[in-house]
């Protein structure tokens, strides 16, 4: 059965946050990554709605359609759980829902769920990296990358991911192609600038051993480091061993990363929603 076309919406946070909702059931909040924007969360699958779930995808503050945050504001971690309360509050309404996060949008989802666990019936953690450290060498990394963009645009900003990452030669032109699709999606690169000296130093939560009170049935999806370095699977394992209710999944060996494959992500998460909901029956 095909899903009906999303409808666009605006909700006031701290900043105009722009997304979209499609699909009638239980309802699914998309989170995207850093430099990211909603399409790159399930990277264009419809399998959720047509699997009878409502998919609400929103840009976070800065990123996409969404606008810049506003004077005086910033992109730390407390200002991006605000803004997901904000969203869920105005679409999603007084029963629980699922979270899906990836990246920045993982750890944003796992700190919502912290605050407010009887607000979140499930959680889908994709390629999570923050691991209760903050290291010097991370962050040049990304003051790198802000540098890259402010000075040379686009452009500077792809050269630099191929130059600083040491992409596999398998995967490169993969990675070079969707980096350039998403950043060109972006409306404000300037507050993607800004971002990125921001949320690699802001803390999500305070030590991973926070995740072991976390009684959320969660869904971690892992990468291989091969082909994405930047999300390190031990990183993806040690949440899924804390989580009391984790489960880890992860491509087969030789496959691009599970977190790339839309259509292949959105089916482990539907089977894991399922699961869920029969063990609550």
């Amino acid at each position: 059965m095909a899903a009906e076309a999303a409808a666009p919406f605006e909700v006031a946070a701290g900043a105009t946050i722009r997304g979209e909702t499609g699909g009638e059931g239980t309802a699914i909040v998309l989170c995207h990554g850093i430099t990211a924007t909603r399409r790159q969360v399930l990277h264009g699958s419809r399998a959720l709605p047509r699997a009878g779930h409502t998919v609400i995808s929103y840009d976070a503050r800065g990123h996409g359609e969404s606008d810049p945050a506003p004077e005086g504001g910033g992109y730390v971690y407390p200002e991006l759980v605000a803004d997901l309360e904000a969203v869920v509050a105005s679409r999603v309404g007084d029963a629980p829902c699922v979270l899906a996060g990836h990246s920045m949008g993982a750890h944003t989802a796992v700190a919502y769920a912290l605050a407010h666990p009887e607000r979140v019936a499930a959680l889908v953690v994709i390629g999570p990296v923050y691991d209760g450290s903050i290291e010097a060498v991370s962050l040049e990394y990304w003051d790198g990358l802000a540098a890259a963009l402010e000075r040379g645009g686009i452009d500077g900003f792809v050269e630099y991911i191929d130059r600083a990452q040491g992409i596999d030669p398998t995967w490169r032109d993969s990675v070079l192609r969707f980096t350039r699709e998403r950043m060109e999606a972006h409306r404000h690169l300037e507050a993607v600038v800004a971002a990125l000296r921001e949320v690699p130093r802001s803390r999500p939560f305070g030590s991973l051993s926070e995740l072991e009170g976390l009684e959320v049935p969660t869904l971690v999806v892992g990468s291989g480091d091969e082909a994405d370095p930047g999300h390190p699977y031990a990183t993806a394992a040690k949440y899924a061993r804390l989580l009391p209710c984790g489960e880890l999944v992860t491509e087969a060996g030789g496959q691009s990363p599970l977190a790339w494959q839309g259509g292949r992500l959105s089916r482990e998460i539907v089977r894991f929603c399922a699961k869920v909901a029969e063990s609550q029956e």
